[in-house]
């Protein structure tokens, strides 16, 4: 027994930071308790334990009298003499008493009261070691698999547990992986103690990991404005610098891309795009799609939306895997992506076109140089080429007026869509 004592003092101060005394203060409280629970015919009971030798002693108050009456709390002269030379009647002795005495019950009782105790402790030892530590990197290795695919790792003193919904789907771990995740909370559990929960598939892994490559990031120098991720396929950040000499997308992607490629690594080769930082959403946007140049774009201030139209060649770019890049540069921006090809925006116009020819109302007859907020040059270049009405005008297609007057197509799209809103 005392062996065993000592194996687990030394174990838990050791693996899990727990002190030696608090380990047997909780057994010896365990054991009174579990003392007074059983032991019936024993009046007060005090339980110590020596620290060095694990030796536990189990000692009971009793009174000294001539006459026993209540065996439990009482002990006759002679033998209080015998064990104390001196004492007199009335007073009280300390007799020790085995520890089997304590019963199959009463270790019961204290093997689940120093559990308690014990997970109590070790609580205090999570929150003391961990709390301050809330959204830092920590390293460790996989211990076992549980519940599915979750994953119970080693960190040292404690373990930490890593729910399957807290990592991506395309990574796969085993036992006796290292392991890198976020300290994402430290939570109290139901039967009392306290658990480290860990994350890799929050955006903060990826705000630490560029502190940790980019010294210009964890000084400061460099503010990650927003994060956004679908973890282990793409994450979009935003950075803005408080120094004008230092670049921040080049000191984040580092000299041919060292230190995003670290991350990358971490990562199991998740996509990452830095751009930098404005608070207009439309420039914020144009750098997100750069080198991509939308076609026509939109903003719907009042409705957060954003009308893009982009060349056919460039929208599964633009929106990407299952609408990802789309989403993804959203939620970035803060606003609703819409995405249309230029044939499918080229398709509704002429439908429009069409429905417009088969109105009769005399707005669409007049002369276009009585049209509010008409260039001068373009009605010139219109009336030259014939077309002196709005109805003349959209009776074509925006390419046909594009070779008929020599102006872009993008300039007759925006044509039309100002005579078209004539109309209705």
């Amino acid at each position: 027994m005392n062996k065993d004592l000592l194996a687990i003092f030394e174990y838990l101060e050791r693996e899990k930071g727990v002190q030696r005394e608090t380990i047997i203060t909780a057994i010896e409280e365990a054991l009174q308790f579990a003392a007074r629970k059983s032991m019936k015919d024993v009046g007060p009971v005090m339980v110590t334990i020596d620290p060095k030798t694990g030796t536990i002693d189990v000692i009971s108050e009793k009174e000294v009298v001539e006459t026993i009456t209540y065996p439990g709390e009482e002990i006759l002269l002679e033998e209080a003499q015998a064990l104390c030379p001196g004492v007199e009647l009335g007073q009280f002795v300390q007799v020790k008493i085995s520890p089997d005495a304590l019963g199959r019950i009463a270790a019961q009782t204290a093997k689940q009261v120093i559990s308690q105790k014990l997970r109590s402790a070790e609580r205090n030892v999570i929150y003391k070691e961990y709390r301050h530590r809330i959204h830092e990197i920590v390293s460790g290795i996989v211990k076992r698999v549980v519940k599915g695919a979750t994953l119970i790792v080693d960190l040292g003193k404690v373990e930490g547990v890593l729910p399957e919904r807290f990592y991506p789907k395309t990574e796969k771990y085993y036992i006796g992986d290292r392991i890198q995740a976020l300290l994402w909370e430290v939570r109290d559990t139901e039967n009392g103690g306290a658990e480290v929960v860990l994350s890799r598939s929050h955006p903060e892994i990826v705000k630490e990991l560029l502190k940790q490559e980019v010294p210009e990031v964890s000084d400061g120098t460099i503010s990650i404005e927003k994060i956004v991720r679908n973890a282990g396929y793409r994450t979009k950040i935003a950075v803005t610098s408080s120094d004008p000499k230092v670049d921040p997308l080049g000191a984040c992607v580092g000299v041919r891309g060292t230190r995003i490629k670290n991350i990358i690594r971490e990562l199991n080769n998740e996509k990452i795009d830095i751009v930098i930082y404005t608070e207009n959403p439309v420039h914020l946007l144009q750098n997100l799609l750069h080198p991509i140049e939308p076609k026509k774009l939109n903003f719907d201030q009042e409705k957060r939306i954003m009308y893009l139209v982009v060349n056919d060649d460039d929208f599964p770019i633009v929106i990407g895997k299952r609408g990802m890049n789309a989403r993804l540069n959203g939620e970035l921006i803060g606003v609703e992506l819409d995405v249309k090809k230029m044939s499918d925006y080229q398709s509704e116009l002429n439908f429009e076109r069409k429905q417009m020819q088969l109105k009769k109302g005399p707005e669409l007859d007049v002369e276009i140089d009585t049209i509010e907020g008409m260039n001068q040059f373009i009605i010139d270049i219109l009336k030259e080429a014939g077309f002196d009405t709005p109805r003349k005008i959209l009776n074509i297609s925006s390419q046909v007026l594009s070779k008929e007057t020599g102006i872009s197509v993008e300039m007759a799209d925006d044509l039309m869509e100002k005579l078209r809103k004539i109309g209705t």
